[in-house]
């Protein structure tokens, strides 16, 4: 399986010209055969809590149905990053598009405490499957807290895929904390972190893959927009590419 993450800049709340830069990463990884293309946390939008309650968006918009296209035309499976509504409150969620099947909205688990003014915990097991194989997902704060790494692992997953938004000391924890998960769990982890401004700091890139001894085998700089593309066959970064 290969699978593909994102490293983009997200313009602050701009729906639409965000859907364009995703689909144009998407078209970018298709050709080079993936099979799971996962971008940042809240990656439709832009990090930007405060600004929650006015982008919060609807799943099952018309205005991702080009995602759901992508999914099936390619066979492909794809986590966008979006705000959502639940009962409680509002959620910070990927909203996943797989082939043949119904949207679906992983939402967050564990907030940290700058998030919890604007955000509740979402409910959602932390694993998808794909082409057979579960592959673990979580959502930045979420994916550093021993115990929910650990839960994808004991669900059956064969690799670990964080979607965050994260400056650079929080690039620092988790390039320790990652490393000794992969080597402890012997299994891959790949992180995909957003760059430019995310609400009040500067999101710093360096979206990396851990393989299975928690060496890193690929990452990308702290300013561009690219893709890292992972075989989980070979436990080797295929590509390694940036995007214009």
């Amino acid at each position: 399986m290969k699978i593909c993450i994102v490293q983009i800049s997200p313009q602050k709340g701009n729906v639409s010209a965000n859907i364009d830069s995703h689909l144009a990463a998407i078209r970018s990884a298709v050709v080079l055969g993936i099979d799971v293309i996962i971008f940042p946390e809240l990656s439709i939008t832009g990090f930007e809590p405060a600004l929650a309650k006015q982008l919060v968006q609807n799943p099952h918009s018309a205005s991702f149905d080009c995602f759901e296209e992508l999914a099936e035309e390619h066979e492909i499976t794809i986590g966008i990053g979006i705000p959502t509504q639940s009962d409680t409150g509002l959620n910070i969620s990927m909203l996943i598009f797989q082939p043949s099947k119904h949207r679906q909205v992983y939402s967050k688990t564990i907030l940290h405490s700058d998030e919890l003014p604007y955000f509740v915990c979402g409910d959602s097991e932390p694993v998808i499957q794909v082409r057979g194989q579960k592959l673990g997902i979580g959502i930045c704060y979420e994916t550093l807290q021993n115990e929910r790494f650990l839960q994808s692992v004991n669900l059956g997953a064969k690799a670990f895929i964080a979607s965050v938004a994260k400056p650079q000391n929080g690039i620092h924890k988790a390039n320790s904390l990652f490393a000794s998960f992969s080597k402890k769990c012997s299994i891959p982890i790949l992180m995909a972190n957003s760059i430019g401004y995310c609400d009040n700091f500067l999101s710093a890139g360096q979206s990396t893959v851990w393989n299975s001894k928690g060496k890193v085998i690929g990452q990308l700089n702290d300013v561009s927009s690219g893709l890292l593309i992972y075989d989980t066959e070979t436990e080797t970064v295929l590509k390694q590419s940036y995007l214009v």
